[in-house]
């Protein structure tokens, strides 16, 4: 008896879900299939799959086995970060986020590039993660199992990380430390520079001109030191070149437009966030290999507006037709992926799925756009976004489809 009660006290290592519709994404859907975990990793997935011996079984009977949905552009487990910005989320041209009078260390404003006016691009999310976000518990509840989290204050706001909700401990959440740099065209206040949307440009570009110049003074004193001045360190700098690639805000067909050529002249990676008007550019991104994060935050009238003031067309086309840009990207090829920046209350982020589905997007690619897209475009696609052999086992269980009412 004692023996058998220290069987049932100890977790096993393995659980089978069998009998279950199986969403693999990468691959067929499968009608009745088996999923095998095995600390915390699928062993083995497929229609013959055998349960293992030692595994705790999930009759699947009626149920849908979808991989974990990821956040492709959060502040997920950064308790003191600011939202993803509101360019982002409204549409507007300049982030309409209010920064403090930049200053230097001696607390003057900032006079030009060369003192590095809000810029802290050696921040790390991967070091700031908090398991005590509240918002992490509401975000998992409705599916989602991993996000790409930023810090985001600022115009250059440093480098964000893939991670797991789960974990007892911030460590075990990272599964990527570098998932890219987060930019603004957030304008100071207080008088510094810069003071306008061409500063904020023009100060981002000679940051890029001294990265790559940083580069190559480091490489070549590197090489043969002697008789060569030692470069000076500038950790400003050195965050600029960790990043694999670069997070542009764009959410109107200009910027998208403005933000591609940008990209190009910086010599880095990007990708495109915000992204509401891309239905009226799909063609021109698909030409440009270009990459785009679109906020499921829909552009509405404000609660607050004036009732006596009259909407524009064009104000009423944007918000008609913004939820038709995911199906316009998945029409012309173009890689993108879905996040759900702005969106107050987690449980209206399945509404506004749904509604991308009603205006054209198919539920196969809405799945995708939330689970391997993201993964592909973060260069995680190993370790997360569809069910696969080896492949961290992060799986959402539903009752129906994903995105169905109720």
């Amino acid at each position: 008896m004692l023996c058998l009660a220290s069987l049932c006290a100890e977790t096993p290592s393995a659980l089978a879900i069998r009998n279950a519709r199986i969403v693999t994404v990468s691959g067929p859907v499968l009608a009745k299939g088996t999923v095998v975990i095995r600390n915390g990793l699928i062993e083995a997935v497929g229609e013959t799959v055998a349960v293992p011996t030692d595994a705790w079984v999930i009759e699947g009977e009626g149920l849908t086995v979808y991989p974990g949905l990821i956040d492709a552009l959060s502040t997920l487990g950064l308790s003191d970060s600011a939202p993803v910005s509101a360019a982002a989320t409204t549409g507007r041209n300049i982030v309409a986020q209010v920064l403090t009078a930049d200053t230097t260390s001696a607390g003057a404003p900032a006079r030009g590039p060369e003192d590095r006016p809000s810029t802290t691009s050696w921040l790390r999310a991967a070091d700031q993660i908090k398991t005590t976000d509240r918002r992490i518990e509401s975000a998992r509840n409705i599916g989602f199992t991993s996000a790409v989290t930023f810090p985001t204050r600022g115009i250059v706001a440093g480098q964000g990380a893939v991670i797991n909700l789960a974990g007892e401990r911030d460590r075990q959440m990272v599964v990527s430390p570098s998932a890219g740099m987060y930019l603004t065209l957030s304008v100071g206040s207080g008088g510094g520079f810069p003071a306008s949307l061409m500063g904020v440009i023009a100060y981002i570009r000679q940051l890029y001109i001294d990265a790559d110049y940083y580069r190559v003074v480091k490489a070549g004193y590197a090489k043969d030191p002697a008789g060569k001045k030692r470069p000076e360190y500038d950790r400003a700098l050195e965050g600029l070149l960790e990043a694999p690639r670069v997070l542009l805000p764009a959410t109107y067909v200009r910027e998208l437009d403005r933000m591609i050529r940008f990209a190009a002249e910086i010599k880095s990676p990007a990708i495109l966030y915000g992204g509401h008007e891309a239905y009226n550019a799909a063609a021109m991104l698909k030409q440009n290999n270009a990459t785009v994060l679109v906020n499921l935050k829909w552009p509405e009238r404000p609660r607050d507006a004036d009732p006596e003031n009259e909407d524009s067309f064009r104000t009423l086309e944007f918000r008609d037709k913004a939820p038709s840009t995911p199906a316009a990207l998945a029409t012309a090829g173009v890689k993108f992926a879905l996040y759900a920046s702005g969106v107050e209350n987690v449980r209206d982020i399945p509404k506004a799925v749904k509604k991308a589905m009603d205006a054209g997007l198919t539920p196969e690619a809405a799945v995708r756009a939330l689970t391997l897209s993201t993964a592909e475009i973060y260069g995680v696609a190993d370790r997360l976004g569809s069910i696969e052999k080896g492949k961290i086992a992060n799986l959402v269980v539903t009752n129906g489809d994903l995105f169905q009412d109720r």
